[in-house]
């Protein structure tokens, strides 16, 4: 494979099985990560080739990125090798990390300079969607793009929204793990009242989920990793804490006081000065009271 089609730049526990489900539907798929560890599987196979983000951009591949944030990406763009020097004709890129709304337009319309096409596609599922190709896809951008790669992405994503101009996607997902991690938050405090009114935490989430108190925290983080004692929900502490202190910095830009967005925040910075931040977010529980008692 000479020519990509695709290219993704980020291998980490989201962007290995995107890669993947690409190259798996037949799609010729670049691959990038600056960690050489995370290259090196793909190095091997005969149906993905590595290739820098500029030499993606030379190609005209859909350009996937993966990463962290917004400065990711930027530091791709920049120099002769980068993404914004080298781009060829009709160079389509889809943001599909968790970035404030704002940084995301000015990124957009550094790439409009050059003739890329840039669409958030903020996504939700977790590393378990991104294996089996079942991620949902929140996007902003062009439709007329949009629309035109949808068969691509229908290799990583079930469920694909398209909801307005550029930067709706991220701002959507914001809201939406707003709310996700103040419910998870929510079940290990309710988990830890349970636990000490002498009732099992395996008996809670048997009733919550069977009745109006079920969530994804019930049906799936709680027995999955914590009642399993696996603590694997391969995402850390520190996306948690990014995501909602981009929240509560959407929600004071938009004249609101998200106060249940403040205290979610308040006690995943908690969790960060306890020395939390890379760890398995799953973790949070068993040492929920004592982040909670910290001064």
């Amino acid at each position: 494979m000479t020519t990509p089609e695709i290219g993704v730049i980020g291998l980490g526990n989201m962007g290995r099985g995107i890669a993947d489900n690409f190259a798996r539907a037949g799609h010729a798929t670049a691959v990038w990560d600056l960690n050489a560890d995370a290259r090196a599987p793909f190095e091997a196979r005969s149906d993905t080739i590595v290739m820098s983000p500029g030499e993606m951009a030379a190609a005209g591949a859909m350009m996937v990125y993966v990463v962290p944030a917004t400065p990711e990406i930027e530091s791709s763009f920049e120099g002769p090798d980068g993404v914004l020097a080298m781009t060829g004709e009709g160079t389509i890129i889809f943001d599909l990390t968790t970035s404030f709304p704002e940084d995301t337009k000015q990124i957009a319309a550094r790439a409009a300079e050059r003739g890329i096409t840039y669409l958030d596609a903020a996504m939700s599922g977790g590393a378990t969607g991104a294996d089996a190709g079942s991620l949902t896809l929140m996007v902003g951008g062009d439709e007329a793009a949009f629309e035109a790669c949808r068969a691509r992405l229908d290799a990583i994503a079930d469920n694909l929204f398209f909801l307005g101009d550029v930067g709706s996607g991220h701002a959507m997902k914001l809201i939406h793990n707003m709310v996700v991690h103040a419910v998870f938050l929510t079940n290990c405090e309710a988990g830890r009242m349970a636990e000490r009114a002498g009732l099992k935490l395996e008996d809670m989430i048997a009733v919550f989920n069977k009745s109006n108190a079920r969530s994804y925290a019930s049906e799936a983080r709680f027995p999955k990793h914590i009642l399993s004692e696996k603590w694997d929900a391969r995402s850390r502490v520190y996306n948690l804490n990014k995501d909602l202190g981009m929240a509560v910095r959407l929600a004071e830009s938009l004249g609101m006081d998200a106060r249940y967005a403040r205290e979610t925040s308040g006690f995943l910075n908690k969790a960060i000065d306890r020395g939390m931040a890379e760890d398995d977010y799953s973790l949070l529980y068993p040492a929920f009271d004592d982040i909670r008692d910290m001064e």
